[in-house]
């Protein structure tokens, strides 16, 4: 035994070595100045501090830190203090040393480093907030003084996602949620395109695992053809660039599987129906590094005398760069095989840039400090922005989520001032949300705009290149309705924390009011009777529920002590279940069922639960979970389970938005659920059908439901206008695979152009 065992430890120490050495080479390759001695420090420190210690897949815990550390090193191209914080980045968590040590023997910038990487006890937002957004706004604290910080953490996140198959299913999902996320979105911002790509592909690799090895199979069965496009579309490009003597790459561009699964589902398309599967990218090598951007549109016009371009869709990423610093022309041309083709120009630079974002044109200064070049203005404009977030006191873990979403996923246009000056803002943004981009002040007393010279009023949305000119009057206030119609971080965190400074005098009103009619009626003050009495009234959160008794928009009445004392009994918060009682001809006993599916109690969660089995859904038991509304789940999609606060089981579809929050915020109550149904029940669908009208189509597509299908149509509504027919029918479907089988049937009726199930 102890033979093996010294065999055993003698493979790990090659492995480790093995692993370390290619760190070392990695890095002794790259720009940075040569600190090698600082880092073999940090790792021995590490390796000792984690000795005997394993993960989940079995080898030893250190090969963890070492692998982030290759990641910052090779895929992000960050120096010694980001290695040597990556090797310690578990130290303060999993051992008993504490950060005043690493500080102590590294130094305070790696520990400020290792500090932001640890996961907190104790709370920014309070009791009721999730412990994962805690960690993720220290994160995002600390990031807003070292970006470094958030760089390792999405190293740190590429890892766990790579080795993520060693973990049990409903860990998985918790994971690959958040990745999807939040560190997904946080890559691209950062310019981290690779990165980004890589985490999408692997969230939904391990949240829908038959649909990415369908789109895989698919990938590699049409990879052929591609080729053969790739090849005839690129020859005469090839003769064009080497006349123009230009030094060059050609390469083909595959869409992710990701990319290709979220275009099917938001598009109801099938993967043969999506034809930008294939794009065309050139590098070259400039001749002068000034006269890039010239050369780029030269590329472009000897590549439009050979293919017709399409007139709308010639993106100049050139001379306005995305935030996250990307830059490229983008133009779509006419291949002689009918197809449109996304070709991307860009220069050898651009390319190293849209790859490895910031960190490719990062300099440091002799203290290890990043030092900013003016590239890096949106970004800082971009942290600022999330550290007025962060500065705006507890905001609830769910809101603040948000917040950080709609600054990390919104695409750009181009604004400018009354002075001429430009400014980057999202896609979608109106002119109050400008107004506050420029000051809180200007935000807070704006009566409207002048865009491009004519009168607007605030909910108007900006286009790319208008010119604005806030107007503002002392007399004016924000209003509760602006939260509605502003789209940008900034101006919703900002209207949120004026309006609940507004609030707070309202709330206490509202609770004392709360408190004094309880007493009255002989019933002491609980936080369990405020929110029961809160959900009574459609409010989920408490503090909405005190401002509405302040605003006295809630008046409270004997039915409220009516309710209190009925208690729990009386379930509102689901009725999902009448939907999964069978479908039968006969009245009575349907209502007979009703009422023995009404008898039947949701199943709540016990102490001693093990959250890593999966919960199997029945015939018989279905009528136990909450089948949630945001997603209407039904037998066939990819579920997950989420106890709730009343430790009652929520079922969603694995990619419902909700579920996206829930698996983010509370990753340790998400459960993996699976179907075990026979085909007795019946559930709700809907599909949406339009085409172009004839005699005898509504015909055709009622035979294909009911009669080929033996489906139960419940409601129909149709329109016909101007020839165009559209109608929405409502079905009863055993499971999925049902919606499959009547969508491919309707989809083979003469004049039908779209046919979509609808969530």
């Amino acid at each position: 035994m102890d033979d093996e065992q010294k065999k055993i430890e003698e493979q790990d120490e090659l492995m480790i070595n093995g692993a370390y050495q290619h760190l070392l080479d990695t890095y002794s390759k790259s720009r940075h100045r040569q600190k090698v001695d600082l880092i073999t420090k940090a790792f021995n420190f590490a390796k000792q501090a984690h000795k005997g210690v394993r993960r989940l897949s079995g080898e030893p815990y250190i090969m963890h830190p070492i692998a982030v550390a290759q990641i910052a090193c090779e895929e992000v191209g960050l120096g010694s203090t980001s290695i040597c914080a990556a090797l310690l980045h578990d130290v303060v968590e999993d051992t008993d040393y504490t950060v005043e040590d690493i500080e102590n023997i590294f130094g305070a910038k790696v520990a400020q480093i290792v500090d932001g990487l640890t996961k907190i006890s104790g709370g920014i937002f309070g009791e009721q907030a999730s412990a994962q957004a805690e960690n993720f706004k220290k994160l995002l604290l600390t990031m807003s003084d070292d970006i470094r910080v958030i760089l390792i953490k999405i190293c740190d996140r590429l890892h766990n996602m790579r080795t993520l198959a060693s973990q049990p299913a409903n860990k998985k999902y918790k994971i690959a949620g958040e990745t999807l996320y939040i560190y997904a979105p946080l890559a691209n911002r950062l310019g981290l395109n690779k990165i980004k790509t890589e985490l999408e592909d692997l969230s939904f690799k391990y949240e829908h695992p038959d649909e990415y090895a369908s789109i895989e199979n698919k990938l590699k069965s049409t990879q052929e053809s591609r080729h053969e496009l790739f090849d005839q579309f690129t020859r005469p490009i090839e003769e064009a660039l080497n006349k123009m003597g230009i030094k060059y790459t050609i390469k083909e561009r595959i869409k992710s599987p990701y990319s290709i699964w979220n275009k099917m589902q938001n598009k109801h398309v099938t993967f043969e129906e999506i034809y930008d599967i294939l794009a065309v990218r050139i590098i070259f090598s400039p001749k002068q590094r000034e006269d890039e951007i010239n050369e780029c549109f030269n590329i472009y016009v000897a590549i439009s005398q050979i293919y017709k371009s399409h007139p709308d869709r010639l993106r100049d990423w050139l001379n306005h760069p995305k935030a996250n610093g990307y830059q490229a022309l983008h133009v779509t041309l006419m291949s002689k095989q009918g197809r449109w083709i996304e070709v991307q120009i860009r220069s050898d630079r651009m390319d190293e840039i849209a790859e490895q974002g910031f960190a490719a044109h990062w300099k440091y200064k002799e203290g290890g400090e990043i030092e900013f070049t003016e590239d890096e203005g949106e970004l800082n404009e971009w942290l600022h922005t999330i550290k007025e977030i962060l500065d705006d006191p507890q905001p609830d873990a769910m809101d603040f989520l948000d917040a950080i979403k709609l600054n990390l996923f919104a695409s750009e246009i181009f604004v400018f001032t009354p002075k001429g000056e430009i400014k980057t803002m999202p896609a979608g943004c109106t002119a109050l949300d400008f107004a506050f981009s420029i000051h809180t002040f200007l935000g807070s007393h704006c009566i409207g705009a002048k865009v491009n010279h004519k009168l607007v009023p605030l909910s108007h949305k900006l286009q790319s290149g208008d010119q604005v000119e806030i107007l503002t009057s002392k007399s004016q206030h924000v209003q509760a309705s602006w939260i509605n119609f502003v789209s940008t971080a900034k101006a919703k965190a900002k209207i949120q924390a004026i309006m609940r400074r507004n609030g707070r005098n309202k709330q206490r009103d509202g609770e004392d009011a709360f408190k004094s009619f309880l007493s009255a009626h002989g019933v002491d003050y609980t936080v369990e009777i405020a929110d029961q009495i809160a959900a009574f009234h459609d409010i989920y959160k408490r503090e909405d529920f005190f401002q509405a008794i302040g605003d006295k928009t809630i008046l409270l009445s004997d039915k409220d002590i009516d309710e209190i004392h009925i208690g729990n009994k009386k379930e509102t918060a689901s009725k999902g279940w009448r939907k999964f009682v069978p479908f039968l001809g006969n009245k009575k006993k349907n209502a007979a069922m009703l009422e023995e599916a009404e008898r039947k109690e949701l199943f709540t969660v016990p102490d001693k639960f093990n959250r890593k089995k999966p919960i199997y859904i029945t015939d018989d038991n279905i009528n136990q979970y909450k089948f949630m509304n945001c997603c209407h789940p039904i037998p066939g999609d990819d579920i997950l389970g989420f106890i709730d606060s009343k430790k009652q089981i929520e079922i969603h579809k694995r990619n419902c938005p909700v579920a996206a929050k829930l698996k983010t915020s509370f990753g340790n109550r998400i459960l993996d659920a699976k179907w075990s149904m026979g085909r007795t029940l019946f559930f709700d669908a809907t599909i949406e059908i339009t085409g172009i009208d004839r005699i005898g189509l509504l015909n055709e597509v009622t035979q294909v439901i009911s009669r080929e299908m033996n489906v139960n149509i419940h409601r129909v509504f149709i329109n016909c206008d101007d020839d165009i027919f559209s109608g929405k029918f409502e079905l009863r479907v055993h499971d999925r695979e049902d919606i499959k089988v009547i969508v491919d049937n309707l989809k083979k009726i003469e004049g039908l152009q779209e046919v979509n199930q609808v969530i």
